[in-house]
């Protein structure tokens, strides 16, 4: 199957960061506007380099890219399209609620799901613009909406009633009351969406099984809301040209992942993508890219390509003679999906216990391949996972137990939904993540997706209200309240951000730690997986690869952390 054959109006990519959305849509909407067709290009990504990938400084209005006739893009900037959308929503409370009422608001409206919803309403009001849309034969969108987003914007508009009685939960959408005029613009968005003839959705997915998952449960919940005519692109596939034993290792670790495919992504057409040589960012290059795609010999060579310029970074060995030097205390390993939290977590956790220290490793990632086996066979090792589907259940009993007993039909829906958010998992582990925390005074504790700084600063704005508006002020829990002051302690608390040696990964750990920064805590160190720099390859793709790296490897020296280590690429978990 090609990818630029037989496409409907509206196309959407969408996929874990990293697997390639930008340069595919790129890729496509340059190859249409190549063949005559009149497009537009909507990005909505947070980490996007779309104005580097088509050497255009992109706004928040249609823009001609230059050189490339009939073609236009539009880069939404979802931060702040979700500052207007939460300053259409608090605006009227400012000076009749408490301060600390104002800010445990903000707060809640800053979390992801405010931008995916803000994004939407940008997003929604150029499908739904007459005017802009007969314009273009084809309109591209660079990441779709979740099922969380659709589902909420399928619900009754109740939100002024919910925000009266929701003083102290945690809400990250809040009330939709400031959008309520669009309601009929949203439903039309949706039922264009699920519209067959109109619509195509691309999920995008590395050959490697935490892509795969993620794509099939994006799948799964489009499909339940009627979004059902969808394509799987399994970008970078590789085939190795020599007896490179890193390329063969590399090949079958593909073909492995291939052979398994989850169930429910089976049946979709599928567009299998190369691994390319280089990175398709640049005009030249993309069209380099759909000669490579379309098996045509590349304009870029792979041939003798030269040495990585500069000193390395260190390997990540280096650094546990400085992780132990306290004797115990929390580490933490954070990052987007896909980027090896879970073995970077459990080699952490095996080389301490080496060295003679007492680990409790545990997880709060249902999806995350945690071997719980370990803690059975060697000794000083425990191994455990929070359940956060259990935490999420007792906490959804409890806020609706609270807070929706007021509410009506309409209101308590609402709230379902939205105790059905990403931010609400974060909160629900919480206190289960605090507990396991306490044990950082006697051992190390070793931590395999850890809370964001936005569910830090969530909670404590909204303890902060809580505190300011009632009459008698419920005990927390102890090792609730130690929990803040112990995250913002870098001689209790360390934290290692994973990334890969990629352009989106790199931009996604970026915003992490502004985000870690966000609430008083400050990373340790990063670190950059799965490179190629330290190994000596001799494939020719994979030399090629290993050069592209030191730019973004640069990057992270240069200007997000001073403490920057590499862990080799390998072909085992």
């Amino acid at each position: 199957m090609e990818l630029v054959k037989d496409l409907t109006k509206y196309i959407f990519f969408t996929g874990k960061g990293g697997v390639g959305k930008t340069s595919l849509s790129c890729l496509t909407a340059l190859t249409l506007a190549d063949k005559g067709k009149r497009i537009m290009l909507v990005c909505t990504d947070p980490a996007s380099n779309l104005n580097e990938t088509l050497e255009t400084e992109i706004g928040n209005s249609p823009t001609e890219i230059v050189g490339i006739k009939n073609l236009f893009a539009v880069n939404i900037n979802p931060e702040e399209a979700a500052y207007q959308y939460r300053e259409r929503i608090i605006s009227p409370y400012r000076g009749v609620l408490p301060e600390a009422a104002i800010v445990s608001m903000e707060e809640q409206l800053s979390g992801a799901c405010t931008m995916e919803i803000a994004a939407f309403d940008e997003f929604a009001g150029i499908m739904g613009d007459q005017d802009v849309t007969t314009e273009y034969d084809h309109i591209i969108f660079d990441t779709a909406p979740t099922g969380h987003t659709l589902r909420l914007l399928q619900l009754p508009q109740a939100w002024d009633n919910f925000l009266d009685t929701n003083t102290t939960g945690t809400s990250c959408l809040g009330p939709l009351s400031g959008l309520t005029q669009q309601h009929g613009l949203y439903k039309n968005t949706v039922a264009t969406l699920a519209d067959a003839d109109q619509t195509t959705i691309f999920l995008v997915s590395r050959p490697d099984t935490a892509s795969l998952n993620e794509a099939e449960r994006t799948s799964l919940e489009l499909r339940e809301l009627g979004v059902s005519s969808q394509i799987l692109i399994v970008n970078g596939l590789f085939k190795a040209s020599s007896d490179d034993p890193v390329a063969i290792a590399m090949e079958a670790k593909v073909v492995n992942a291939l052979e398994q495919v989850p169930v429910g992504l089976q049946s979709l057409p599928v567009i299998k993508v190369p691994l390319l040589p280089f990175a398709p960012v640049g005009i030249d290059r993309l069209r380099a890219f759909y000669d490579f795609y379309l098996g045509n010999t590349s304009p870029v060579t792979t041939e003798n390509t030269p040495e990585i310029q500069g000193e390395l970074p260190p390997l990540f060995a280096e650094f546990f003679p400085r992780m132990v030097q306290h004797g115990k205390g929390l580490i933490m390993t954070m990052g987007k999906g896909g980027v090896g939290k879970t073995t970077m977590a459990t080699e952490i956790a095996l080389k301490l216990v080496t060295g003679g220290h007492k680990v409790h490793l545990a997880t709060t990632d249902p999806a995350a391949h945690l071997d719980l086996s370990l803690g059975d066979s060697i000794e000083n090792l425990t191994v455990s996972r929070i359940d956060p589907d259990e935490e999420t259940r007792l906490y959804q009993e409890k806020v609706m137990a609270d807070v929706g007993s007021d509410l009506d039909d309409n209101g308590k829906k609402l709230l379902e939904e939205d105790l059905r958010s990403p931010c609400t998992d974060e909160i629900a582990v919480f206190q289960a993540f605090a507990r396991l925390v306490d044990q950082g005074e006697e051992c190390f504790v070793v931590l395999d997706t850890a809370p964001t700084g936005h569910t830090v600063l969530l909670l404590d704005a909204a303890q902060a209200y809580h505190r300011e508006v009632s009459r008698s002020m419920q005990e927390l829990p102890k090792a609730v309240q130690r929990l803040l002051p112990r995250l913002r302690d870098p001689a209790f608390t360390q934290i290692f951000i994973i990334t890969l040696p990629e352009a989106t990964p790199v931009l996604e750990a970026a915003k992490l730690q502004e985000d870690l920064q966000r609430a008083g805590i400050k990373p340790t160190a990063w670190v950059i997986n799965q490179s190629l720099a330290p190994l000596a390859v001799t494939d020719s793709l994979l030399a090629s690869k290993r050069q592209e790296e030191f730019q973004y490897i640069s990057q992270a020296l240069k200007q997000y952390s001073e403490n920057v280590f590499l862990e080799a690429w390998r072909d085992h978990d």
